[in-house]
């Protein structure tokens, strides 16, 4: 059976909608957006019932030629009436707690994806070290035939074989560490889509170089980017609403009271009807008035926050793709130059040998130098890729 084979944006979507720490979220936001709707609600009424100015003789209850009797039993109900600024401002601050949450999603997207783009270039780029150790086998393999046929005319030489014969099985040692480390990252890929650790599959073995724009590093862009950027700026319009929401408590609230007597004896029916209004007093504000000023504070340290955040990432960009602009061109200078001249001197030496006007000592120095060039400009290649993931993740590219 043939592996699927994913390219990178299918491994991304796949972690996106199966990823359990983003359905966490998404569970959350929607908790918070249903406890929003509750925001406006009043308090429950309080009801209350009992004997109203009742005497503690109950023969005076009742009517006789001495009165018309006396005592009430009340039933009441209490209503306290919210100030509508304060259930509407309450409202926008439960409202508006889901978008930092939604924003904090969206930050460790970045960073799985980050994470998913690692591991999945780290795999390309052990295949092609596999593929160049597989070709290296064949050429290995042949030497070494070769070199047994000729031994047997004398013209070659045992230290020569046996050097050839250890670096055959250093390859092979390579090899299987090499796919060792794919395994690994398979695992990895499978656990961030939330699949089952073993499932086989490969990846596109294309890949992009990118060259950035600078003017993508600079501040404003990076505010307007970064996830954790913009749920700090959401979390200071939160607490803005908030310090509103501890406002409106300053505020007076009313409440309306009924309560009807059932009167003892010939006593006619009464009732009571009242409004009442609760008056913050400033003994009975000051834990709102901390609030404010908590929050405010709160907001400034925020504020910094997010302005170490923009001066540590640009800085940080900046160096990153300096070192990036670098290693592209000794990778470029290792694939045009180092490699081909390399190549031709392995091809030039093998030719003698295969001629008799060389020595296989000489093969195997072209060759070892061969490989470790190719094996060098791939570790390149790999710190081109990873700078470059890197890149993006601080700068958040979709």
């Amino acid at each position: 059976m043939v592996a699927q084979t994913l390219s990178l944006d299918a491994v991304l979507a796949k972690i996106k909608t199966n990823n359990p720490q983003l359905k966490m979220y998404d569970a959350d936001i929607q908790t918070m957006n249903a406890a929003a709707k509750g925001a406006k609600s009043w308090m429950a009424p309080q009801v209350n019932t009992g004997f109203f100015m009742t005497p503690y003789n109950p023969r005076l209850w009742k009517a006789d030629e001495m009165g018309p009797g006396m005592g009430n039993y009340m039933l009441g109900v209490t209503q306290m009436i919210p100030n509508v600024s304060k259930l509407k401002a309450d409202f926008n601050y439960m409202s508006a707690m889901s978008s930092v949450e939604a924003e904090n999603k969206n930050y460790t997207i970045n960073q799985l994806n980050a994470l998913a783009k690692t591991n999945y270039y780290q795999w390309l780029v052990l295949s092609k070290k596999i593929k160049i150790a597989n070709d290296n086998l064949l050429l290995l393999e042949y030497m070494i035939k070769s070199m047994e046929i000729r031994y047997q005319y004398n013209m070659d030489k045992l230290p020569t074989y046996y050097k050839a014969k250890s670096q055959y099985s250093k390859l092979q040692s390579m090899t299987v560490m090499l796919q060792n480390d794919i395994s690994q990252k398979r695992i990895v890929l499978n656990t961030l889509m939330a699949r089952d650790k073993n499932t086989a599959f490969e990846i596109d073995p294309i890949y992009k170089l990118i060259d950035f724009n600078q003017m993508e590093s600079d501040t404003t862009s990076l505010s307007q980017n970064r996830s954790d950027l913009r749920a700090i700026e959401k979390t200071i319009a939160l607490n803005q609403l908030k310090i509103k929401a501890e406002k409106t408590k300053l505020l007076p609230e009313f409440g309306v009271k009924y309560e009807h007597m059932f009167a003892f004896g010939e006593q006619p029916p009464q009732f009571t009807l009242m409004g009442m209004i609760n008056i913050p007093m400033p003994w009975s504000t000051k834990m709102n008035k901390a609030n404010i000023n908590s929050f405010q504070l709160k907001n400034e340290s925020l504020y910094w926050q997010k302005q170490m955040i923009l001066n540590e990432a640009s800085g940080m960009i900046s160096g990153m793709n300096t070192e990036l602009v670098n290693v592209k061109k000794q990778y470029e200078i290792a694939e045009k130059s180092i490699i081909p001249a390399l190549r031709r001197n392995y091809d030039t030496a093998i030719i003698a040998w295969q001629n008799n006007t060389g020595d296989l000592f000489v093969v195997l120095d072209a060759w070892e130098a061969l490989n470790m060039a190719q094996i060098d400009a791939l570790d390149k290649l790999q710190t081109v890729l990873s700078t470059q993931v890197e890149i993006e993740k601080q700068l958040e590219t979709k």
